[in-house]
């Protein structure tokens, strides 16, 4: 089932620019003591950024520890976070189930062990985070700095542990933001209603959550375009134009898939992981991705993944994620987050709309061959080789290629076929 376009009362004519709120101390255990006095610190500091909007995660076990019970005190520390932001300036995005996070999954016990559920496919695990996000977005609704409520971060890294088929996800998709609609009350009045997927939804093959789902699904269509996935950063260089336009790709590639030609896309994650980007090439990463995906047309907005390090004294982690941050774990900004910040003020001082893509490459795939558009793959290659000669093109699917009505909805005058 695809959902209707969202109310463009619920978007904004200007790209928003945001960042991905990792605690300082304690990381999302923080949660498990959570001190609004130090949130306050964390969120002031993003705001002096100059960025306008965050993501928050709340933690799945802490929400639910019983399927049938959703801890008061849990949702309203959400609700306080959420207030919190509004004092230091900033908009919030809320997730709702996690579920994954930074290489670690956080399932309730009712879902694990001798009462092992399969999160997607069964009835009464579905319908147990339907009440989650139904309470959620009831809690939240109403706050005016409230951007919306998405399923959770990311959901399709728990394929691993719970086999699915398409279908199945298209049911639990389809519930899920049903409920979380129902929660925060009726479209263009409220908030936004999302979902997120990693990269394997656009280039791997078969996997189960599909480009299909993640553009027509929701009120418009997150992608989180990794430079470590299929090895982007390596295969091509830090500096290379394949990692410096992969965000602007992500979001043409994304548009390929919707049914709404003008269906906004949320650049919701990417970030600068050493050793893929090292850390002296960092701020020019953020510039340059921040610059090209502003040249996308129906850019919702980019929003950095993160705010601040993962302190070394916790264990366990990627070697990654211990750098991610455009603050130090002592709260110190680093070059990247100046580099970000110049640019958005850049941006935002010269607001000039992105002029739509006149060419287009024709992607010809089936779910089995969905690699040959991620890096590596021959329609990522031709994609990028166009860029670099200075053309912006855009994606269309073979199937739409030939049709008029469709081609002058997104401006396209020229279609490419040959890889």
């Amino acid at each position: 089932m695809s959902t209707p376009p969202a109310p463009r009362s619920a978007l904004r004519s200007t790209p928003r620019f945001g960042v991905n709120y990792t605690p300082r101390r304690g990381w999302f255990h923080s949660w498990y003591d959570f001190d609004p006095a130090l949130a306050r610190e964390d969120l002031d500091q993003i705001a002096g950024l100059g960025l306008d909007h965050v993501r928050v995660f709340p933690l799945w076990p802490l929400l639910q520890p019983n399927r049938t019970l959703i801890r008061a005190s849990a949702v309203d520390q959400v609700a306080q976070l959420v207030d919190v932001a509004a004092e230091a300036g900033l908009d919030v995005m809320v997730d709702g189930v996690q579920g994954h996070l930074s290489s670690f999954d956080f399932y309730p016990e009712w879902t694990r062990s001798w009462h092992h559920r399969n999160v997607f496919t069964d009835p009464e695990a579905i319908e147990a985070q339907a009440n989650l996000l139904r309470t959620l977005g009831g809690a939240l609704a109403g706050r005016p700095n409230l951007l919306g409520l998405q399923l959770g971060n990311e959901l399709n890294n728990l394929v691993e542990h719970n086999p699915v088929t398409v279908a199945d996800i298209d049911h639990y998709l389809d519930t899920l933001l049903a409920a979380a609609r129902t929660g925060l009350g009726p479209a263009g009045a409220a908030g936004l209603v999302t979902h997120s997927a990693y990269d394997a939804a656009w280039y791997s093959d078969d996997h189960p959550f599909t480009p299909e789902a993640s553009a027509r699904k929701g009120d418009l269509t997150t992608v989180h375009p990794w430079v470590f996935s299929a090895d982007c950063a390596r295969r091509y260089g830090p500096r290379s134009p394949q990692v410096q336009h992969l965000a602007e790709y992500g979001v043409e590639l994304a548009k390929a898939y919707a049914d709404d030609p003008a269906r906004p896309v949320w650049v919701q994650e990417t970030g600068a992981p050493e050793p893929h980007i090292p850390a002296a090439d960092a701020p020019g990463f953020a510039r340059a991705t921040v610059r090209n995906a502003t040249g996308c047309t129906d850019l919702y907005g980019v929003t950095w993944w993160c705010s601040h390090d993962v302190d070394r004294s916790l264990a366990d982690f990627p070697e990654l994620e211990y750098t991610l941050g455009l603050f130090d774990s002592t709260g110190r900004p680093k070059p990247i987050a100046e580099a970000l910040a110049e640019t958005v003020a850049e941006l935002r001082a010269d607001p000039r709309p992105a002029e739509p893509r006149t060419t287009a490459l024709v992607l010809d795939c089936t779910p089995g061959t969905r690699s040959i558009s991620g890096p590596g793959g021959a329609y990522f290659e031709a994609w990028m080789r166009l860029r670099a000669e200075d053309v912006r093109p855009a994606v269309v699917p073979a199937e739409r290629a030939e049709d008029a009505e469709y081609l002058a909805a997104r401006g396209i005058k020229e279609i490419v076929r040959d890889l």
